[in-house]
């Protein structure tokens, strides 16, 4: 795979986002889930005002585990679908996986981009506001949340590829959002009820790494020194690997694998096809 081929097309995909406005689009929705959450988030307690890092990284953190998946999921669809704008590039003496990997880095920039912008700026409003001394939990949740990003745009990849029509593709990327961000935890806390205490923490654990959203979830409370605060899932993680950072640690591996074998997938499929 040649690296300068690879550059070129990211660069031209992360153009293609920026002039698209999606970029500028994320990072202002970005930056303003930011700053509601933290100044409006103890309203129902009865104040208002920024909160610090902690308690904003919290609520943030279920949030964006609806919101990352989706936008990465759309933005990967209509790029890799898009109608009469890709044939030129096939035909150029370069190999389809190098195509793929050029356009997910492409869009992984622009998504890089509109995160750093939207939670940077609003990072420095909130340290500027309230106490910074919880800080380190912020940019550990702004990681994870790009990786996640990552993965749904392999994902969207591989959906895709196989859908080939975009209608079908945008049809099955929101199939594909709500199976991993809602019905995947139903599916798991209904197996669990089949089992008896022992055997049900085991299979949440083992469940953990089938979905990409909850390792993110769990990966993030543990990061904010929230485990078991989570639940099954998080004590289970905790009991069965020994600690927080051996957590995150295996968490955030098997999320690059979820980021590879989609990916490979794709080229396979895509190199049976007639373009």
């Amino acid at each position: 795979m040649e690296i300068s081929s690879v550059i070129t097309i990211a660069r031209q995909e992360l153009t293609v986002a920026i002039r698209n406005k999606w970029t500028i689009i994320f990072a202002s929705a970005f930056g303003a889930l930011v700053l509601v959450i933290s100044y409006f988030g103890t309203m129902t307690a009865g104040e208002i005002g920024f909160q610090g890092f902690n308690r904003t990284t919290a609520s943030l953190l279920s949030l964006a585990l609806y919101l990352i998946p989706l936008v990465a999921l759309m933005m990967g669809t209509q790029s890799f679908l898009n109608e009469g704008g890709d044939e030129m590039l096939y035909s150029q003496p370069i190999s389809r996986g190098e195509v793929l990997a050029g356009k997910i880095l492409g869009l992984f920039a622009a998504i890089m981009v509109a995160t750093f912008v939207g939670f940077g700026i609003g990072g420095l409003i909130i340290a500027t506001q309230a106490d910074a001394g919880d800080f380190i939990g912020y940019p550990v949740f702004v990681a994870l949340s790009l990786i996640l990003s990552l993965v749904f745009l392999s994902l969207s990849i591989l959906v895709a590829v196989a859908c080939g029509r975009k209608a079908k593709a945008y049809g099955v990327s929101l199939l594909v959002w709500f199976f991993f961000v809602i019905f995947y935890d139903l599916l798991v806390l209904g197996g669990s009820l089949l089992f008896n205490e022992r055997t049900a923490n085991q299979f949440i654990f083992v469940s953990l790494f089938g979905n990409p959203v909850d390792m993110v979830r769990v990966a993030g409370l543990l990061s904010l020194r929230g485990g078991e605060i989570f639940g099954a899932a998080g004590a289970a993680l905790l009991k069965f690997l020994g600690g927080e950072a051996q957590g995150i640690t295996i968490l955030v591996i098997s999320l690059g694998v979820w980021v590879i074998v989609p990916f490979l997938i794709s080229i396979r499929l895509l190199r049976t096809q007639d373009i």
